[in-house]
C-alpha cells in the first residue's frame, strides 16, 4: 500500500463532504501515512450555463487526472458518471447508498400540491421538469445551475418559490431541515444512481481488495439496473430518465422513465439485462 494517496475530487461543499466519507475509511488502513485532497476544476464547474449534451462534464477532467498518475482515487457521485468509462479505469468500490429519493423545499413551507398556482420552481433538469409537470401543470419552471446551497439560496432569498434537490446531498450537507416534502421514488423518479458514490481508479492497480470493506454490493447491483437502463435508453444530461431499482436477494424491483412515460418491472437479478433492455426499448417507442 503507498504511504501517500492522493485523492481527486470537485470542490463544491457536497463533493467535498463526499469525498471525507471515502477519506475516513483510507485514514484506517495500515501504511498509509498520508492523503492528499486534489481538489480539480471540471467543465460544469468552469461553464456556469451548463447547457451541455454530452455526459461526464463533472468528472472528465477528475478522469484524465486518474489517466496521467497525477491522482490514485476518484471521487464521483455516481449519477454523474458516464456508463462508459474511459479505457483503463474501472469503479473499485460503490460504498453504501445515501438515501436516493428526491426532495421539496419551499420559501414558504408549502408542498408541491400546496403551493399557489404560477408559483415559481427552480430547475434546469429535463427530468424534474417533466415530473413537476405531470403533478402540477400550474405551475412555472424558472432555469436554475449551481450547487445544493446556491439553489437554497434561490428559496431564502425568495428569488423563486421552490426547488426540488436530492435529498442525500441535504443530509450529507446537514441541511435535512430545510425539506418540506420527500417523494416516493415508485412516484417521482430519481436520476439513475442518485445517492451513491463512485470510487474510481486506474485499472489492474488492486484498489478492489483495498476498498472492499467500503464496497456494498446491494447498492451495487441496484445501481447496475439503473445504469444499464441509461445505456439503452440512450441517455444524457439533456433527456428526461430516471432510474430506480431496489434489490432484495436474488430478487429486484425497478421503475424506469423516459419522457412521460414511466414502466415498473420486477424479476431475477440474473434476467435483470433481458427486463431492463426490454423496458427500455418499449418506453422509448
Amino acid at each position: 500500500m503507498r504511504r501517500v494517496v492522493r485523492v481527486g475530487t470537485r470542490g463544491s461543499p457536497l463533493a467535498l463532504r463526499q469525498t471525507e466519507e471515502v477519506v475516513r475509511y483510507l485514514r484506517n488502513i495500515p501504511g498509509v501515512a498520508h492523503i492528499e485532497v486534489h481538489v480539480i476544476r471540471t467543465k460544469g464547474d468552469v461553464n456556469k450555463r451548463r447547457d451541455f449534451e454530452d455526459q461526464g462534464v463533472f468528472v472528465k477532467e477528475i478522469e484524465e487526472a486518474l489517466l496521467r498518475n497525477a491522482i490514485d482515487l476518484a471521487i464521483h457521485s455516481l449519477k454523474d458518471l458516464p456508463t462508459k468509462l474511459p479505457k483503463g479505469l474501472c469503479i473499485a468500490a460503490i460504498p453504501k447508498r445515501a438515501d436516493p429519493r428526491e426532495c421539496f423545499v419551499s420559501s414558504s413551507g408549502k408542498t408541491l400540491s400546496e403551493l399557489p398556482p404560477g408559483s415559481t420552481i427552480g430547475t434546469g433538469s429535463p427530468r424534474r421538469i417533466v415530473q413537476i409537470f405531470a403533478k402540477r401543470k400550474d405551475l412555472h419552471i424558472v432555469p436554475l445551475r449551481g450547487n445544493v446551497t446556491t439553489r437554497l439560496a434561490k428559496v431564502e432569498k425568495r428569488e423563486i418559490d421552490a426547488v426540488v434537490l436530492a435529498y442525500a446531498g441535504l443530509l450529507r450537507l446537514g441541511l435535512e431541515r430545510r425539506v418540506v416534502e420527500i417523494f416516493d421514488p415508485w412516484d417521482f423518479v430519481p436520476a439513475p444512481g442518485q445517492g451513491a458514490l463512485a470510487c474510481e481508479t486506474r485499472c489492474g492497480e488492486g484498489w478492489e481488495e483495498i476498498l472492499r470493506p467500503l464496497h456494498d454490493q446491494a447498492t451495487a447491483e441496484a445501481i447496475a439496473l439503473e445504469r444499464m437502463f441509461l445505456s439503452f435508453s440512450g441517455g444524457g444530461c439533456r433527456k428526461a430518465i430516471g432510474a430506480w431499482a431496489e434489490v432484495r436477494g436474488e430478487w429486484f424491483r425497478f421503475i424506469g422513465m423516459i419522457g412521460e412515460r414511466k414502466g415498473l418491472r420486477e424479476g431475477l437479478l440474473s434476467d435483470g439485462e433481458a427486463i431492463i433492455r426490454s423496458l427500455a426499448e418499449e418506453l422509448k417507442g
